[in-house]
């Protein structure tokens, strides 16, 4: 398995990521901004237009703090 590869299961909406993390939509739009930041860095995002997805291993990653 490539180590690199994106997982469709691991690609979510902010909908299903908000009700993995157990907060609301806005919280989770207001960290991906630049002045919304945890450990210094904003929540990292796919973005693709005016739609944001959020890859689950970097979310992980990001609350550990090792972002």
């Amino acid at each position: 398995m490539d180590a690199n590869r994106l997982e469709p299961s691991d690609i979510l909406t902010p909908d299903q990521l908000a009700e993995r993390l157990q907060v609301g939509r806005n919280w989770l739009y207001e960290k991906t901004r630049s002045r919304g930041t945890h450990c210094g860095k904003p929540l990292p995002c796919l973005r693709m237009g005016r739609y944001l997805r959020f890859y689950w291993p970097d979310v992980c990653e990001w609350l550990r703090g090792g972002g």
